[in-house]
């Protein structure tokens, strides 16, 4: 396909006016929501004296765990998925496997510091689960979910912000994606076969769902965060 304008020479006058005039206008949305609002992954995996750094305040968090009477065991080796920020702080997700086969889950918060290096202000969430992968062996996508906060829209109804990280157990996928009533709110390229996603949820009565694309953008599992709570409720 020969390039235009041809290389060298200038557009000629009114190409660019004739050629915006002859694109469908866009019509306003009905679905006013934010949008890809994260900034993607900024660095890889953590590893090292990072990961350490992490590690420490993840699983000090985990002690304050409240078990309900449930042996939470020893951690094993954590397992990081990639950061995304948000609202000026960055989340890295981890879970752990315990030696009484829970699983471990949350994430490491931080600011990065005014010059672009270092961390600051760590905060961290920790939970437990049982539902484990090995146990639902009908499971595509293994997810987990926390909300980091909220967002007012019209009328004055409000969505969940909520921070999503899973692990592609099908092989081929390539990036996520989070869809609020079949509308992409962000995406996010697998590392290691790991994702993380921020989304508004549970607005209007519609609620997440989390798909995996190869890279011919073929649709490879679909999963929602409600499957076994039932779906959001209207506000």
């Amino acid at each position: 396909m020969e390039p235009w304008p041809p290389a060298g020479s200038a557009c000629p006058a009114g190409a660019e006016k004739d050629r915006a005039s002859t694109l469908p206008p866009v019509p306003p949305t009905d679905r006013f929501v934010p949008r890809f609002a994260a900034e993607p992954p900024q660095e890889t995996l953590p590893y090292g004296r990072w990961a350490q750094t992490l590690q420490a305040e993840f699983l000090a968090q985990c002690l304050r765990i409240d078990g309900e009477g449930e042996d939470l065991g020893e951690p094993g080796e954590v397992t990081w998925f990639p950061d995304r920020t948000w609202c000026g702080r960055t989340y890295v997700p981890a879970t752990a496997r315990t030696s009484t086969d829970l699983e471990l889950f949350g994430y490491v918060s931080f600011v990065i510091g005014e010059d672009g290096r270092g961390a600051e202000d760590f905060t961290a969430s920790a939970d437990f689960t049982d539902e484990v992968a090995e146990r639902n062996q009908e499971w595509l996508l293994d997810l987990s979910d926390e909300v980091i906060g909220s967002w007012r829209g019209e009328q004055g109804k409000v969505a969940e912000v909520t921070l999503v990280w899973g692990v592609a157990l099908t092989e081929g996928g390539a990036v996520a994606t989070a869809e609020l009533a079949d509308l992409a709110v962000d995406q996010c390229e697998l590392a290691e076969e790991r994702f993380t996603l921020v989304a508004p949820d549970d607005y209007r009565g519609d609620v997440l769902d989390v798909k995996l694309f190869d890279r011919r953008g073929r649709e490879l599992a679909s999963e929602s965060l409600y499957e076994d709570e039932g779906e959001g409720e209207e506000e």
